[in-house]
């Protein structure tokens, strides 16, 4: 029986303390679920506010970052492979420690600080930056080598992908009227003319973000106030690509948000709970 995709969750916080503490939750009982069923977490992130929202996480104790990348079955076949179980939604193409660097704000505000090794995050290859064909293909095939392996669907299947949200409704490297909207194929794309600086990136694209099994949008400050009824009460007449977003069932998206973000939207907010 075909099941169209579910209509978002959307809850509003009074406070920024409230608002991360709540996220922090939803992304360990994202963890705790994964685990359990599979023995493993996989995670796709942007950059913007999101690394800040996740320095809650540093320092507890239920994070297992030992999950958040597999410890390989002792077979030289595994030995000579890394499993590297955290991607980025998207990235722009600079140098690392550019300001603009998705990674390097990430490295900076949690991944310095927690116990998950530089080699078991995904990046993108910094010796491919002057080809942005062939470092969207290697990123590609990352994801391929990682998921095809375990995954029988088309498209890889993350356990979360945690995205934000422009004022102009773009996610990811996604953007209002571009030509990548319309694609269906390609896992990863890439584009040289991002109307936000830097132009050159990489992106996921909807078919990937579209079978994950859970999406959680953070979305904070009133910039955000006339976008949001666009998005959630619109979505079929304005079509932003924020609103694009609609996983295949089960699939659920979550948007985190705080009341004066939400000050405008009429779509019905649900009081958060586990």
């Amino acid at each position: 029986m075909h099941h169209p995709p579910s209509p978002p969750l959307l809850f509003s916080f009074s406070s920024p303390t409230d608002l991360t503490k709540a996220f922090a939750a939803f992304i360990l009982k994202a963890q705790k679920d994964s685990i359990e069923k599979k023995g493993r977490f996989t995670l796709a992130l942007s950059g913007g506010s999101l690394p800040t929202q996740l320095k809650v996480l540093i320092g507890d104790p239920a994070v297992r970052w030992d999950k958040w990348y597999p410890s390989p079955p002792r077979t030289a076949l595994w030995i000579s492979s890394i499993h590297r179980q955290v991607f980025y939604a998207d990235e722009r193409v600079v140098p690392f420690d550019h300001p603009d660097s998705n990674h390097g704000l990430c490295k900076t505000e949690l991944f310095d600080h927690v116990p998950i090794p530089p080699a078991n995050i995904h990046t993108i290859d910094p010796d491919l930056a002057d080809d942005l064909e062939e470092l969207a293909d290697a990123y590609e095939k990352e994801l391929i080598h990682e998921f095809a392996q375990k995954d029988s669907a088309r498209f890889p299947v993350f356990d979360l992908i945690l995205l934000g949200v422009g004022p102009d409704g773009h996610t990811c490297s996604l953007f209002p009227g571009h030509e990548l909207l319309a694609e269906s194929d390609r896992w990863v794309a890439y584009l040289d003319d991002s109307p936000k600086p830097p132009p050159r990136r990489i992106t996921l694209t909807f078919p990937v973000l579209n079978h994950a099994s859970r999406l959680a949008f953070v979305a904070t400050g009133e910039s955000k106030v006339d976008t949001l009824p666009l998005i959630l009460d619109k979505p079929d007449e304005h079509r932003l690509p924020a609103s694009l977003v609609k996983p295949a069932y089960p699939g659920q998206v979550y948007w985190f948000v705080d009341d004066p973000a939400s000050a405008k939207v009429v779509f019905p907010k649900t009081t958060f709970k586990l």
